[in-house]
């Protein structure tokens, strides 16, 4: 998978367990958590309700007729499972490949240590 492809999925991952857990925040509000601009997050939101991910919810009793909610529809939610097994999987990999650098950095300053 390509790091373009990569950072696609750990965004949409990122917003549908922002979503799940509170599902009334704002776009302003999951812009900033994410760490993007209220652009993204507007694109981003769109393409998970096109691909019929989420759906959104007025709130009934609301006054101010722009409070939504943005609910996981069980699309959603199993897209949701199967990023994060991805996430998990290539986190794992990274982890792997840090652990033999690491060992093999240990054994490069040993060893020159030993020289000096």
């Amino acid at each position: 998978m390509s790091d373009k492809n990569s950072l696609h999925e750990d965004t949409h991952l990122k917003v549908l367990r922002l979503l799940e857990a509170t599902p009334q925040i704002n776009q302003r509000e999951l812009a900033q958590a994410l760490g993007v601009s209220l652009g993204k997050t507007n694109f981003c939101l769109k393409a998970l309700l096109d691909k019929g991910l989420l759906k959104m919810q007025n709130f009934q009793n609301n006054k101010q007729k722009l409070a939504y909610a943005y609910l996981l529809t069980p699309k959603g939610i199993a897209e949701k499972a199967a990023l994060t097994n991805r996430f998990l999987k290539r986190k794992m990999e990274e982890y792997e490949s840090l652990k033999a650098e690491i060992e093999t950095l240990k054994i490069e300053a040993a060893t020159n240590g030993s020289l000096t």
